[in-house]
């Protein structure tokens, strides 16, 4: 893996990206990515659902900044952001967690009403679109009775991950592995997939584009800052907000 430019960042901002990092207007996005970008002092993080296809292309797009890491796969899987290499050492206990339980999760929920699944090969999930309309509590009891957890999230998906295993949990273990000042990460978010991210301790930004359940579930969750700007816009509105924009006054 390569160590971070800072081996002591001042920020380490651990986001989502569709809706969160890539949300917002052309120009709140243009200048957040600026900010960063001039910054030696910054940690990024990308902590998606996306997988590494994706982002290796995202990566590409001008003006777009290379992230240190990658928590991909809502949080199964962590990537260098050099090499876009799997942090093997890293994923040793979410590949034991999960073993080879694709077959046997797609079977399990192969009858299910309402889920059709993703086509993506991800490594340590099994991933699904599903219909709220035919959708039962009965495939989530399925899958929590097998033993792995069950994210449902933004109204159409519905990922089974390992027990234990999320957004939130790999993101704690990233932090400490590194020895990162936990006081200077900001995780970012829009939906339930991100709660976990959110809800860990970290400084932490529900963007105002946030879907109605992520809303719902953070209040009472004093660290946990919900910016009336959408995407980009609110994450800079949280380094603000945090202080930890870099800005002197």
């Amino acid at each position: 893996m390569n160590a971070p430019t800072n081996p002591a960042p001042a920020l380490v901002l651990a986001t989502d990206l569709d809706g969160t990092f890539l949300g917002g207007s052309d120009a709140q996005r243009a200048a957040l990515y600026e900010q960063l970008s001039a910054r030696d002092d910054a940690l990024l993080v990308f902590v998606t659902g996306r997988d590494i296809d994706f982002i290796a292309e995202l990566i590409e797009t001008p003006g777009m900044p290379r992230p240190h890491f990658i928590v991909g796969d809502i949080g199964t899987s962590v990537y260098d952001g050099v090499s876009l290499k799997p942090w093997e050492d890293f994923e040793a206990p979410i590949r034991a967690a999960w073993g080879d339980a694709g077959e046997r999760v797609r079977a399990l929920l192969a009858d299910e009403p309402g889920l059709t699944i993703q086509d993506t090969p991800f490594r340590y999930r099994v991933s699904y679109d599903y219909d709220p309309a035919h959708l039962t509590p009965a495939s989530r009891e399925k899958v929590e009775a097998a033993g792995f957890d069950c994210i449902v999230s933004a109204g159409r998906f519905f990922d089974v991950v390992p027990k234990g295993v999320n957004k939130g949990t790999t993101l704690r273990r990233f932090v400490e592995t590194l020895g990162l000042d936990p006081r200077t990460v900001l995780a970012a978010g829009d939906t339930m997939n991100d709660y976990a991210m959110l809800a860990e301790g970290f400084n932490a930004v529900a963007v105002g584009n946030s879907e109605e359940p992520l809303v719902d579930a953070i209040q009472g969750l004093g660290h946990v800052y919900h910016s009336p700007h959408p995407g980009a816009a609110g994450i800079a509105d949280a380094l603000r907000h945090f202080e930890l924009s870099g800005e002197t006054a």
